[in-house]
């Protein structure tokens, strides 16, 4: 019992870290090692080896992703793109709806199949002129992005999700698997989703919050760029909108990676939005705010990764798995149980999947359930615990918009962790427990 609780108290000394502004680097560092001593594992080597090794693994992984995203969003700032197509966006929904208009964006962008990181450089502009154009608070604005990411478009039938490519292979399903249950499931995520974001505009605008707050961490200087001049010259929408479309061709019409894709969609935005940057200098300028840029989101999420590889090396966390599995209850639950608690566990919903799999493939098929209705709930059930607050895709996301868990967590938690638990629970479960 020691062992899950030294497990358990590192989580909850993660989230109260968190929540007191500790950065990411020294609050990953101090959980790691109070982990270390709690669970008497050898410290240096704990840290040197499994920390160490499982933040530089996922910077070798994805360092290259951040780098282009961040120089991509970096050139639609400096060239007006971004408010180019806000105000293009704020039109279509008279200024209103903004949180989920984003909520909608990131979702087709990401069920098109550009990933979530890159989706949040390419969206963060556009958010910025959105919110800052209809005076509404961006504490809203780390979870209309994330929530497009990592919820409806993350777990519908046929998505290119990894999770929904995790299951397919361990289980030999097709990504349309459990179709009629999926489909009603995103449903329901979708529409509480709307509901909640709907509610918490009116709620902060009935309590007088606004784009400009002082209790909310200050902006950089070089994204304060929200003149009306009429003088100002940025990109037709039209234009600013070709590089992203170069980005979802190359991706999904000619397979390529994320980061050729992205790579290409900023050669398109140097070409075309030429006009709009004055020099050499800026072009400079630019590429140096997102590399910057590029390296703080890394290495915060990076470091958090690392204390997910310490936790993997406990006694407690392999006796939590065990703990799941001799669990007596209705299969359907037990699977969402099992993958929710791994991905908790990992604050990886992707990296939670993978353990859940390797450890009870065997026994979800010697349940005798159809493999079906395993992989979608396995799918919507990973995106629920992962949303704890030492997950790696919130400390980007706070790291990009220049926000914290204090500010922002609410809303990323109600998103993207209590409406999933609802929808797998109170939606998926009993629709497929009806044999649909």
């Amino acid at each position: 019992m020691y062992d899950v609780l030294v497990l358990l108290f590192a989580i909850v000394l993660f989230t109260v870290l968190a929540f007191m502004k500790f950065g990411a680097l020294p609050m990953a560092a101090i959980v790691a090692l109070v982990t270390c001593i709690l669970a008497h594992m050898p410290i240096l080597d704990t840290m040197m080896g499994p920390f160490m090794e499982s933040a530089a693994g996922y910077v070798q992984d994805y360092f290259l992703m951040f780098f282009l995203g961040a120089v991509f969003s970096a050139f639609y700032e400096g060239s007006g793109a971004a408010k180019s197509i806000a105000r293009f966006l704020s039109g279509i929904t008279g200024g209103k709806h903004v949180a989920v208009l984003v909520f909608l964006i990131t979702s087709i962008l990401t069920f098109g199949g550009i990933a979530g990181f890159v989706v949040y450089f390419v969206m963060y502009p556009i958010c910025l002129q959105l919110f800052q154009k209809d005076d509404l608070s961006r504490i809203l604005i780390p979870a209309a992005i994330t929530a497009g990411c990592w919820t409806v478009s993350m777990v519908a039938p046929d998505s290119p999700s990894v999770q929904n490519v995790v299951v397919m292979n361990s289980l030999g399903t097709a990504s349309t698997a459990a179709l009629i249950p999926g489909l009603l499931s995103v449903l329901t995520e979708f529409v509480l989703i709307v509901i909640w974001f709907e509610y918490r505009t009116w709620k902060l605008g009935k309590m007088g919050r606004h784009f400009e707050d002082a209790t909310l961490p200050p902006l950089p200087d070089s994204e304060r760029n929200f003149s009306e001049d009429p003088e100002e010259r940025r990109p037709n929408v039209v234009i600013a909108f070709i590089p992203i479309a170069v980005i979802l061709v190359l991706f999904n019409g000619f397979q390529l990676p994320a980061e050729a894709a992205v790579f290409f969609g900023i050669l398109t935005a140097c070409v075309l939005f030429k006009p709009y940057l004055p020099s050499v200098r800026t072009y400079i300028d630019l590429f140096n705010q997102g590399g910057t840029n590029a390296i703080n989101a890394l290495l915060n999420t990076a470091i958090v990764v690392g204390f997910g590889g310490v936790a993997q090396e406990t006694i407690g966390f392999q006796k939590i798995v065990n703990g799941v599995l001799s669990m007596d209850i209705s299969p359907l639950v037990f699977v969402a149980i099992a993958v929710a608690v791994c991905a908790g566990m990992c604050g990886s919903a992707s990296g939670g999947m993978g353990i859940a799999f390797n450890a009870l493939k065997d026994t979800f098929i010697s349940l005798g359930l159809n493999l079906e209705y395993v992989h979608r709930i396995a799918v919507i059930a990973a995106g629920t615990l992962d949303t704890l607050p030492h997950q790696g895709g919130q400390i980007t996301i706070f790291a990009i918009t220049h926000m914290n868990h204090k500010t922002a967590y609410w809303d990323i938690c109600m998103t993207q962790l209590i409406i999933p638990l609802i929808t797998v629970f109170a939606v998926t479960i009993p629709l497929c427990s009806l044999g649909l």
